[in-house]
């Protein structure tokens, strides 16, 4: 049997390869999408994306709920408990699916209070109807994807997710331009996400033939209860999260209106692309920290912890260079300066992408532990107080009054409740002595994206050796920031030892 992190290693790779053939296809399927298109198509697929991610809120929060149930079986190998788990959750998708394709329906009429005027769109509620059906068909075949993800082999289901991901990205190309009919477009999109969920099914029952057994025993009433139990806790996340992520380009849609809209969702692509690789890196170590805490082992998770916040930081602080210095350059030379945000704009997106993405080591150790129940409404408060201030906001500062919504939303709620919550019931490590960490982060953080924008600034050539350059120092100088002061830091001391021994250097 593989260990964690031989699990964890192989799934980060898959992810990362994956998210880079994915990130390039994006990227050039918008260069086409805005020639044969227009930017507001973008800021309606951004607002009827938005839209659909609300109404999958019938979701509930059963994936996360139902994977930290298998997680137990799965660790004792338990078949009968996996089966009839994984029956239990067929039933389930399948109620979600048909619930969003009602609610879908319901919401037909609705959708057009969330623009400032009415596009000059052909068939928007066609349109609008794909997204539902698009939505709705991610539930169906999909329920062993999730003993896939949860047993530590997320690698497959990442193979799978974009392999059709690029066949469709090739065919919708290749449709637009042939055609310019956005409808066949997203029946292409369609029609993908569905042969997605099979790919994975299919392999699911080579893997575990076992689950080919019809022979299925009912589930219990404890077990019931306990997923009730998570699913009720993790509802508020679940609510609380889509609101907040969804409300912000609502927001924009209802008040700056589509094209605004679509100027801003290029940058959130950027945003988006380099979130799902983080994401993936996170995710593909949920699964080996649920196995862990089922040994209740508190000190051993205590330092997995540390190791893994150190790694976020590093990730972040990169990143957050790289937008700090690169957002506008890359947007300038990818689409042209007519789809550039101000300055200060990107202040305030980068601040809110760093604000959220520190949370994520743990985010992480929440999902994995099943912490979700004593801190299940402040996702609610978080989403209310984003919703109202953004509002507040946006009349005076555009775009960026929308964010500062958001950071500041984070900031009153889950930025220190998730901490004390997690570090209380599951590590070892003080609220205290965490914080004292966070901001020691930040104050590097600050320093390290200062001095590389201060360097970027002499940078004066061709726009395409300007932004190789920029790209150059972005990287470098948080990286020697981080070796020269954390030099003595244990976390950094098995990362370099961690390198040599995958690089095979004595």
């Amino acid at each position: 049997m593989k260990s964690r992190t031989k699990y964890s290693i192989k799934n980060i790779k898959y992810s990362l390869i994956g998210q880079l053939i994915n990130i390039v296809t994006i990227f050039v399927s918008r260069i086409i999408f805005i020639k044969i298109l227009s930017a507001e198509y973008l800021g309606l697929s951004n607002l009827f994306t938005n839209i659909l991610t609300i109404l999958s809120l019938t979701e509930m929060g059963f994936t996360t709920a139902m994977s930290y149930q298998l997680y137990k079986p799965i660790s004792e190998n338990n078949k009968n408990s996996i089966k009839t788990l994984l029956s239990y959750y067929r039933k389930i998708y399948n109620l979600i699916g048909i619930s969003i394709i009602i609610l879908g329906l319901l919401t037909l009429k609705v959708y057009p209070f969330f623009m400032q005027e009415i596009p000059d769109i052909k068939n928007l509620d066609v349109i609008y109807l794909l997204f539902v059906f698009n939505s709705a068909v991610s539930y169906f075949y999909s329920y062993k994807r999730l003993l896939v993800v949860s047993d530590q082999q997320k690698y497959i289901d990442t193979f799978y997710k974009y392999l059709t991901f690029l066949i469709q990205n090739i065919l919708q190309i290749i449709i637009l331009y042939l055609t310019h009919n956005y409808i066949l477009f997203l029946v292409i999109q369609i029609i993908s996400t569905l042969f997605y969920n099979i790919l994975v099914s299919i392999k699911a029952n080579k893997l575990y033939p076992y689950l080919k057994d019809k022979k299925i025993n009912k589930i219990s009433e404890k077990e019931k209860n306990e997923i009730k139990y998570n699913v009720k806790s993790m509802f508020f996340h679940k609510f609380g999260g889509i609101v907040l992520n969804s409300s912000d380009n609502i927001i924009i849609s209802k008040y700056l209106g589509l094209f605004i809209n679509g100027l801003y969702s290029n940058y959130y692509l950027i945003i988006s692309s380099l979130n799902s690789i983080i994401t993936q890196l996170f995710s593909s170590l949920v699964a080996s920290i649920g196995n862990l805490n089922t040994t209740n082992d508190k000190s051993k998770m205590t330092d997995i912890f540390e190791k893994i916040f150190f790694a976020n930081f590093i990730i972040y602080n990169i990143c957050c260079c790289c937008l700090l210095n690169l957002f506008n350059p890359f947007i300038r030379l990818w689409l042209g300066e007519k789809y550039l945000l101000s300055n200060f704009t990107v202040i305030i997106l980068v601040i809110n992408f760093y604000v959220f993405g520190m949370r994520r080591s743990m985010m992480s150790f929440r999902e994995a532990t099943g912490n979700y129940h004593k801190d299940r409404f402040s996702p609610v408060v978080e989403a209310i107080i984003n919703i109202f201030v953004s509002i507040l906001f946006v009349k005076k500062f555009g775009v960026s009054g929308v964010f500062m919504g958001t950071i500041i939303s984070s900031l009153c709620t889950n930025f220190w409740l998730e901490p004390l919550i997690v570090s209380k019931k599951s590590l070892t490590i003080t609220l205290k002595n965490y914080f004292i960490k966070y901001f020691n982060y930040l104050i590097v953080l600050i320093l390290s994206t200062t001095f590389s924008y201060y360097i970027c600034t002499f940078i004066s050539v061709s726009p395409i050796i300007a932004l190789l350059l920029k790209a150059l120092i972005s990287v470098l100088i948080p990286i020697l920031f981080i070796v020269i002061i954390y030099r003595k830091d244990n976390s950094m001391i098995y990362y370099k030892n961690f390198i040599k021994k995958i690089l095979k250097i004595k």
